[in-house]
């Protein structure tokens, strides 16, 4: 049969197993410090060894003093789980160190290791070229770095050209991404120099750039490797390997940039005496160009009073003959209202005369009358409906 709890009561039931277990009450537990982070109350960090983690929490700041990011710690303290959030921590109430962490210690022996092969040999470091027009860079497209070095590069000098090869930084097969990218750029022969470059963070977030292979991979590039990972503090095996390190990014491309602000200032000055130049043969143009002008109004307003003259004599005579023309038909418009006038039926009726209809028709003869039918009588204010009687 199965059992429905409550969330709080399952809770509680784990709470109750771990309580109730005394080997957890006061037990040690070896691991490597990382993922710090700090509260007002509390710091949450966790521990780890080769295969597992254990998140944990200190109450105590000062039993966490000097311990950073990679330490080898024993905790004593124990287990606790919290019923309300349904999380687990182990509680340290004492910190001590156990040794160097395994990182630093794998980090230590690659560095040995490699340094025994001649791969941090000054005398093997390529130098960078004297003109770069084109920069490869080895780094993630979504973070920071990639901007800060365009922003740096940019605005020292926009004619260079940045090509980016995408990568992780951190995290599952960044190493074999950044390898892809290094040995990328060393058969492309269209950068002059390659920068590989990460933001700063723990010695964890930085060890794909502690591996071998991005190690033997930076020797064995044919193009100048210039290395920008972490802060100036931050040292990670390919710094040793690279032709160059740069303590940031930011100060990376600041390395393989000319800055053009003298060529700006030259160019600047010489810009403002071509100016100068410019601006007299401007006005000497002008000058001549106003003389010539002044000339031209000067003809232009004598031809236009000739032709004013000219103009206004014929607008006279066009003006009478337009007069005359117009009595002319004025008078001819009278003589055909007159014309009308006389034939116009309303003035026949205003003479005393009516118009006389039947049945919609005109009647002009008394035979034409139909006996006993309305008649219409119109005068010139009116009409009225008679009727015919006899015909005489």
């Amino acid at each position: 049969m199965i059992t429905t709890l409550s969330v709080t009561k399952f809770n509680s039931i784990v709470r109750d197993i771990f309580n109730n277990e005394e080997l957890l009450h006061s037990v040690n537990v070896v691991g490597e410090v990382f993922g710090i982070s700090r509260a007002k109350t509390a710091i949450y960090f966790s521990i780890k060894d080769e295969e597992s983690t254990l998140p944990c929490v200190c109450f105590y700041p000062s039993a966490f003093e000097g311990v950073k990011e990679g330490d080898l710690v024993t905790l004593s303290g124990g287990p606790n789980y919290y019923t309300k959030s349904g999380r687990f921590n182990y509680v340290a109430h004492k910190i001590t160190p156990a040794g160097q962490g395994l990182l630093f210690q794998r980090f230590v022996e690659l560095k040995n290791k490699l340094e025994s092969e001649g791969l941090f040999d000054v005398a093997l470091k390529k130098q960078l070229p004297k003109t770069i027009k084109r920069i490869g860079v080895v780094t993630s497209k979504d973070g920071a770095v990639i901007q800060d070095i365009k922003n740096v590069t940019w605005r020292r000098n926009p004619s260079v050209e940045i090509v980016l090869y995408n990568t992780k930084v951190q995290g599952n097969g960044a190493e074999k991404e950044i390898c892809e990218g290094i040995n990328f750029f060393s058969q492309y022969d269209k950068v002059d120099v390659v920068i590989v470059a990460r933001g700063g963070g723990s010695l964890e977030d930085l060890s794909a750039y502690n591996t071998e292979c991005v190690a033997r991979a930076t020797f064995d590039c044919q193009k100048p490797i210039i290395s920008a990972v972490g802060h100036e503090t931050d040292f990670t095996i390919i710094d040793f390997v690279s032709d160059l390190r740069a303590p940031t990014p930011s100060a990376a491309a600041e390395l393989v940039t000319q800055d053009t602000s003298k060529e700006k200032e030259t160019l600047k000055m010489l810009t403002r005496k071509l100016i100068r130049e410019l601006n007299l043969t401007t006005i000497n143009i002008m000058q001549k160009f106003e003389d010539t002008i002044s000339t031209l109004a000067t003809k232009i307003s004598d031809f236009i009073e000739e032709r004013r003259v000219v103009i206004e004599d014929n607008s006279l005579k066009l003006s009478n003959l337009v007069e005359k023309l117009i009595d002319e038909e004025k008078h001819k418009l009278e003589l055909k209202e007159n014309i009308l006038k006389r034939i116009d039926p309303r003035e026949v009726l205003r003479r005393g005369y009516a118009k006389i209809e039947q049945s919609g028709k005109n009647v002009d003869r008394a035979d034409e009358v139909l006996i006993g039918e309305k008649l219409e009588i119109n005068f010139i204010d009116g009409k009225i409906i008679a009727k015919s009687e006899e015909r005489i």
